[in-house]
């Protein structure tokens, strides 16, 4: 993940920076700068995932900023970092996913960046569904299913079910490389089903007390295996903003 420091007092980056090293290695610091306009130069001279942006600056305040890159076609996620906390409307206001005041404690540090990957993942995502493709047969011949129509897919013996928004059709695919060959697009709830993140509607177990998922776009329901429960008792509560 690419990130920019924005903040006008060089102690104050310093910190963050050094946090964030701390982090881990799966954090890149891509830039450091001291006021807002100088944050949306940065991301319009290069990639950026995560801005951790104060509020008070001189020139563009970090709001003004944030609202500019909400903007965006595809903005970076934003995390405010200040030493005041009456901005924390604005801040949401402002679309940030959180807010950290200073001196920001490492572990809280953590639960943010937690947030903010797990958005980059939903977004790219979301993006590759956009033109990814699953090749399936479907009467006698090939059907190209765009991954954004399919509900869910089940392995049966040889080959996958791929439901979709159509009916359903085989994949000579396994289970396992779809999940690979399409990271994030689909959600394991048993060894043998993955199913799509935005068709989840319910969960509920049958008169054998076995745990059933109900999926919007089919009236086909799916097992979920008990190691898996809790992410999708998860993905139904909600997005945690503790």
């Amino acid at each position: 993940m690419r990130v920019l420091i924005a903040d006008d007092e060089a102690p104050a980056r310093a910190r963050l920076a050094a946090l964030l090293a701390d982090a881990g290695s799966e954090y890149e610091l891509v830039a450091q700068v001291a006021n807002g306009a100088e944050v949306l130069n940065c991301c319009d001279q290069q990639p950026v995932d995560l801005v951790l942006l104060d509020i008070r600056m001189p020139g563009m305040d970090g709001i003004q900023a944030a609202l500019s890159l909400s903007g965006r076609s595809h903005p970076p996620a934003v995390i405010f970092v200040t030493a005041f906390d009456e901005h924390a409307l604005a801040a949401f206001e402002a679309n940030a996913i959180d807010y950290l005041l200073k001196p920001v404690r490492p572990e809280r540090l953590l639960r943010a960046l937690d947030k903010a990957r797990a958005l980059s993942r939903e977004q790219a995502a979301i993006l590759t569904t956009e033109t990814a493709y699953l090749s399936a047969s479907y009467r006698g011949g090939v059907l190209r299913i765009p991954v954004s129509e399919i509900v869910f897919l089940r392995a049966d013996s040889k080959y996958v079910e791929v439901w979709h928004a159509d009916g359903m059709a085989l994949s000579e695919e396994s289970l396992r490389a779809i999940e690979e060959r399409l990271p994030g697009m689909f959600m394991r709830v048993h060894r043998n089903a993955l199913v799509s993140r935005r068709s989840v509607r319910a969960l509920r177990k049958d008169s054998s007390g076995r745990l059933m998922l109900a999926l919007c776009g089919s009236d086909e329901v799916v097992e979920v295996s008990r190691r898996h429960a809790a992410e999708v008792r998860r993905l139904l509560r909600g997005p945690d903003f503790d």
